[in-house]
């Protein structure tokens, strides 16, 4: 039997399509083991994201090439997409496989072959499925990929393709199965989550990018969000699942009946990452987003309307090229006026074929540091406060896994606000619906 290891980086999406193929080489006899130990093949699920992906991409194919000189080594995922002939002359890297061939690992790596597999657009979802997952009680499930935004710093659209769509009836399949081997919570997940059901334009190249103050795709349009409320409803109806909590979404899928119809169901979990990535408008225009302030806080607004405390979580990258201090204030400002529950921030990384690498005004690494940090400090407190709001109620948390809490046994779970609590060990087990005094 032959020994394979995995290593995932990056996304919610990857982390899905990592179990994906893992399950599909066991299914082929392949024995499964940490990535430390040595193995016949390594595969590595690359991310390019960031230029400290990409750095960390390269560090685990070399680990890998270290561990065992005589394995195959394999390059999966967006870095191995971005520069498949750099990542083949590197000479840690045996295979070389894009995202659009993920679903056929098992044959290429039998083939052994060190041939480039041919990346190339693609038009149609790709396949690839777990059938259990390796969460104890919750489980990623994957129902679209590819993005058609071009934000003018990001290089997915280029690695991902443009937006496909899984079939409903073959995502509530999956979710009957994960629910029949225990799972009580679905989390959707996407490259660009609420493009779910839009059809892929043929007449677009996914290489072509999209100036600022381009036209606003369909997506955004008012419609917009309709299969995505289909295919939740669907889920819905799966015995055994007890929650659907949602990826990233677009701000402006968040319509009235979007809000409406997703507080109208007892099963989603009132927790909302919204793509923030600036607090100024001015800088929003740069990135090419298509939101202004304004109306992203109105859809903060609508949601907190229609949800009674509902946890709203973003992302911020600072120092974008032409950032200023004025420009930074203002972000400041406006998470100030929002407060999330948590903010995820990022230093704009520089992504060679991005409009924004040709943009003047780079901004230095010092000063995106010092900015990272006030907005890491402001995070932590806004996070705090959120917290606070639960001392002392009882709220019910999936129970996930066994942990120790002051010499006590305890089980560890997370509230529909992703909400962390403890109940006593003793009675209870993985998988249960227990209510916790926060």
């Amino acid at each position: 039997m032959k020994k394979i290891a995995f290593h995932n980086l990056g996304c919610k999406v990857n982390a899905y399509e990592t179990e994906a193929m893992l399950q599909q080489m066991e299914s082929r006899g392949y024995q499964v083991v940490p990535f430390e130990e040595k193995a016949d093949v390594y595969v590595v699920n690359t991310c390019s994201v960031t230029n400290m992906a990409d750095r960390k991409s390269r560090q685990m194919l070399h680990r890998a090439r270290k561990r065992n000189p005589e394995a195959l080594v394999v390059a999966v995922g967006c870095y191995a997409q971005a520069d498949p002939d750099r990542v083949l002359a590197d000479g840690a890297v045996d295979l070389v496989v894009g995202n659009d061939q993920k679903g056929r690992l098992a044959e290429l790596i039998e083939a052994r072959t060190s041939s480039l597999v041919e990346i190339g657009a693609v038009r149609e979802y790709e396949e690839l499925r777990v059938a259990d997952s390796q969460e104890h009680t919750r489980a990623f499930l994957k129902i679209q990929d590819g993005c058609n935004q071009f934000c003018s710093y990001c290089l997915i659209p280029y690695l991902r393709g443009r937006v496909r769509s899984r079939r409903p009836e073959e995502v509530v399949a999956e979710a009957r199965r994960l629910a029949e081997k225990g799972f009580r919570e679905v989390v959707l997940t996407g490259i660009h989550l609420s493009s779910y059901g839009q059809r892929p334009d043929a007449s677009q190249r996914p290489d072509a990018g999209q100036e600022a103050g381009a036209a606003v795709p369909d997506i955004l349009r008012e419609e917009a969000g309709e299969p995505l409320l289909h295919l939740i409803q669907e889920l819905s109806g799966v015995e055994g699942i007890a929650r659907i909590r949602l990826g990233s979404l677009e701000p402006r899928i968040v319509t009235e009946h979007f809000a409406e119809a997703l507080a109208a169901n007892s099963k989603i979990c009132p927790h909302f990452h919204l793509s923030l990535q600036s607090g100024c408008n001015a800088t929003l225009g740069r990135m090419n987003r298509h939101y202004t302030t304004g109306e992203y806080y109105e859809k903060c607004q609508l949601l907190r309307r229609v949800f009674a405390h509902p946890a709203i979580t973003t992302d911020v990258i600072v120092g974008f090229p032409g950032e200023t201090e004025e420009e930074f204030e203002e972000t400041c400002r406006f998470l100030e006026q929002v407060r999330f529950y948590e903010t995820h921030v990022f230093k704009y990384s520089r992504r060679k074929g991005t409009r924004a690498d040709r943009m003047p005004d780079q901004v230095p690494e010092e000063v995106k540091a010092r900015r990272s940090s006030v907005l890491l400090a402001m995070t932590e407190r806004h996070s705090a406060e959120f917290r606070q709001y639960y001392r002392g109620r009882q709220e019910e948390i999936l129970l996930e896994q066994e942990v120790t809490v002051q010499g006590q046994r305890m089980y560890e779970g997370y509230t529909r606000e992703y909400v962390k609590g403890f109940v006593p060990a003793e009675g209870h087990r993985p998988g249960e619906l227990a209510l916790a005094e926060l």
